[in-house]
């Protein structure tokens, strides 16, 4: 399997363009950040959540692949976070701990995985990323939450979170056989390009009000090493052992790996941004590891793909 860099460059360059009007929007039209974080976590991503699961159709074997990849973000997560406590601030050691979860399988994983994989493994790789996503907006907003406010905010913010709701509707709406009317799921379609757009963009915004001291060389270590490190030994491992034992085919092994080798997630920044908790930091980590994307992808699919016996 060969991954040609050139392939990378066109959703590089897309998604550093709504970087860049997210920084000529702060530091020109002053556009403050903080209500399209709110708005991105509180009615754009349930909703673009809500239509994807409808729209793919769940059933058992595709809600298991969800709730396995839930189980793995949420454990990573958690051994993160337990290890960057003795490391690092407070608020820094959550933002950490959050984006160890997950990484940006959407906006930057997705139209790789339509290069990559036949609408088969399309299909298993959304699932799979329904998982990562779902541990955003539960665990992992609680462990961002905890840089900062208590348990009980902290449960109490989840609560209060409509993506949990979102989700059970979608199930509901599949257990009960009922279909979305067709002008409900058009009207929906304009919900991921938005939030696509947005996420990228408040990173731009955030960008826009960074200075040189925000710049902590072992944050952002710590967030590659984890991101770019721990994530592909994670997802060959996983691999590796499901070929030995209950076999895997080809197109969700290689979804997996993608999963693992993809950048930090965009929502980092979002989540950091709603909570107040080192946005900044989080904005470059995110930055740098998009960059390091076109370089870094190919060459650890092509890898990874090989250990696992899928060249």
């Amino acid at each position: 399997m060969s991954l040609d860099p050139a392939t990378l460059m066109g959703p590089l360059w897309t998604l550093l363009a709504f970087v860049g009007l997210g920084w000529l929007a702060a530091r020109h039209l002053a556009v403050d950040p903080r209500p399209i974080a709110t708005l991105l976590i509180y009615l754009i991503a349930p909703l673009t959540f809500f239509r994807g699961l409808t729209q793919g159709g769940p059933t058992p074997a595709y809600l298991l692949i969800t709730g396995a990849l839930f189980v793995a973000a949420s454990l990573v997560a958690l051994l993160v976070s337990r290890l960057a406590r003795r490391a690092l601030p407070g608020e820094e050691s959550a933002v950490l701990a959050f984006s160890a979860g997950t990484g940006n399988t959407g906006y930057f994983g997705l139209p790789v995985a339509l290069v990559l994989l036949p609408p088969s493994g399309v299909t298993l790789y959304l699932f799979g990323v329904l998982g990562v996503t779902l541990y955003e907006f539960t665990l992992g907003f609680y462990l961002s939450a905890r840089g900062r406010f208590s348990v009980r905010q902290s449960l109490v913010k989840i609560l209060r979170l409509p993506m949990i709701y979102a989700f059970l509707a979608a199930l509901l709406v599949e257990a009960s056989g009922l279909a979305v009317p067709a002008a409900v799921m058009e009207g929906l379609a304009v919900f991921p390009p938005t939030y696509t757009l947005l996420g990228m963009m408040i990173i731009g915004m955030t960008l826009g009000r960074v200075s040189v001291r925000e710049f902590d060389l072992r944050f952002i270590s710590a967030c590659v090493a984890v991101r770019y490190g721990l994530w592909p030994l994670l997802a060959l491992g996983v691999v590796l052992a499901l070929q030995a034992t209950l076999g895997l085919s080809p197109e969700l092994a290689m979804a997996l790996l993608l999963i693992g080798v993809v950048p930090m997630a965009a929502n980092v920044v979002v989540v950091a941004m709603e909570l107040g908790i080192a946005p900044e930091k989080g904005a470059l980590a995110v930055l740098l590891t998009t960059l390091a994307a076109p370089l870094l992808i190919p060459l650890y699919l092509t890898g990874l793909a090989g250990l696992a016996g899928l060249g």
